[in-house]
């Protein structure tokens, strides 16, 4: 048979119309309820302001989502290798469209912030429990296939997030961005219930309560110092001392509970497999740089370039339309080439897009912009990607749901610490020199601008040769494990001979 005829082949034994076809569904389904929240909010702020009020609070409107989805993330993870997967994904469906309810049916700019709470935690089940469960069902090189599925949910996203956000804003209001999210929640939930099976190995758990409430303190108080750190308040003021002493000091104790816990929530054996340490660290890095782009991309555009909110949007969007493009083809290249090889590949592309990133002045076009975020994203896609499947590829059912959590959890520790730094390279140079110590951005002139978001982009150079680094630490081949593997036998496979070469 030859090459082309078993992609076909593969592709009908994996796709929608497959057996397993319903679960791949509900799937995207639901990871797209999480894809296009993270787009959908960005285009309707004016309106919800205009509506509720609260200007100065609504950064909080993001900072509180992202900090519940990240803080969560570990916990699901591995509460779904104790009980299983399908409870945690349906818990997290019904909180994000139970959040979205309350988003919806807000009344003041405090209740959506609270209730964004509970649509961040829901958020925090979704995405690694998906990821999870399509580790499960479908092998590494199935995977190569299923991940072209997944991609397309997040480039389609891109797209329509910001698009139906500014129709809802001008014509039938800005909650129906919440309200929208709930017949999509349930036609993913009833999928998910009635065609989703799996078996679970029945017997008494010992739930790591204080391990898991250790970490949720130490990861929200770091979290919270990061994202909120020159923003709120100064970097040398009380309050960021305190939360980053404090989330020293509890993460300490973290690994010291973990060391004596029967069922630790984030076993120390996961520092210890190469596989997970290299992909964790291309999860970090890829996280800080997306914030970098995330951030200042849109604002260079408008304020630099002079383009609309809406060409600029598009121009990041380009990023978004390059990832899932490299995540769709990585499969072909990590099953011929090996993971070092396609991780190297990203790193080079994304190291590319950065200094196409660097070349870009005020005289610049859009499309030079959006040309450097499309590269990036090409970046992105060839290492990310890649690396979740090895991560969950390196373990056996009983740990995916940890190696997957612990991925995206890195993913987000990254995107907060991109907050921090590219935050910090714009505050110095603006205070440096207007001696503002606290600039507001959106009153800057271009002339002062283009300078500061300018050493964003050299920063972000510097940052993407660390992907370079993980390309080459990155083990060639990742074998998938036959047999279980109970933390105690992963505390002493570091990894297996036959585990990676």
């Amino acid at each position: 048979m030859s090459s082309t005829s078993q992609a076909r082949a593969t592709r009908s034994e994996v796709g929608l119309r497959s057996e397993r076809g319903p679960i791949l569904l509900a799937v995207m389904l639901s990871i797209g309820l999480v894809a296009i929240d993270s787009t959908i909010l960005a285009t309707a702020v004016p309106a919800v302001v205009s509506d509720l009020g609260g200007f100065t609070s609504f950064p909080w409107l993001f900072s509180i989502y992202l900090l519940a989805q990240a803080v969560s993330v570990p916990l699901y993870g591995k509460i779904a290798d104790l009980f299983g997967r399908k409870p945690l994904m349906l818990l997290g469906v019904a909180l994000f469209v139970l959040g979205s309810l309350l988003c919806g049916l807000a009344w003041g700019m405090t209740a959506l912030i609270v209730f964004r709470v509970v649509q961040g935690l829901g958020a925090g089940a979704i995405a690694p429990i998906g990821m999870t469960i399509l580790g499960d069902i479908y092998s590494m090189k199935e995977r190569a296939v299923v991940q072209g599925y997944t991609a397309s949910v997040w480039a389609m996203a891109a797209l329509i997030g910001p698009t139906l956000g500014g129709i809802f804003s001008d014509t039938i209001g800005w909650r129906w961005i919440f309200f929208v999210n709930l017949p999509l929640g349930a036609a993913a939930g009833w999928v998910l219930w009635r065609r989703f099976e799996e078996k679970v190995a029945r017997r008494t758990h010992r739930i790591d309560y204080l391990g898991s409430a250790v970490l949720a303190l130490g990861g929200t108080s770091l979290l919270l110092a990061l994202l909120q750190g020159g923003v709120q308040w100064a970097w040398d003021a009380p309050v960021s001392i305190v939360l980053f002493v404090a989330s020293a000091l509890l993460l300490m104790g973290f690994v010291l509970v973990e060391r004596r816990a029967r069922e630790p929530v984030l076993p120390l054996w996961v520092f210890r497999m190469r596989v997970l340490n290299v992909t964790n660290a291309g999860s970090l890095v890829v996280g800080v740089l997306l914030m970098g782009l995330s951030s200042y991309v849109p604002l260079f555009s408008q304020r630099v370039l002079g383009t609309g909110a809406l060409v600029a949007g598009l121009a990041l969007a380009a990023m978004t339309i390059g990832w899932p493009i490299a995540a769709a083809t990585a499969g072909r290249l990590y099953l011929t080439i090996g993971f070092r090889a396609t991780l190297s590949i990203g790193a080079v592309f994304a190291l590319a897009g950065a200094l196409i990133l660097l070349s870009v002045d005020g005289g610049s076009s859009v499309y030079h912009l959006a040309l450097a975020c499309f590269v990036m994203g090409l970046g992105f896609g060839y290492v990310a990607s890649p690396g979740v499947v090895a991560a969950q590829s390196a373990v056996s059912w009983s740990s995916r749901g940890v190696a997957t959590g612990a991925n995206m959890f890195s993913r987000s520790v990254g995107s907060a610490l991109g907050v921090a730094v590219f935050g910090a390279v714009v505050n110095s140079f603006v205070s440096g020199h207007l001696g503002s110590a606290d600039p507001d951005l959106s009153h800057l002139s271009a002339g002062i601008l283009e300078p500061a978001i300018h050493d964003v982009f050299l920063v972000t150079v510097f940052i993407s040769l660390a992907l370079l680094v993980v390309g080459v630490l990155m083990p060639s081949r990742v074998i998938e494990p036959e047999g279980p593997v109970t933390a105690g036998q992963a505390a002493s496979e570091e990894p297996e001979p036959d585990a990676v070469a």
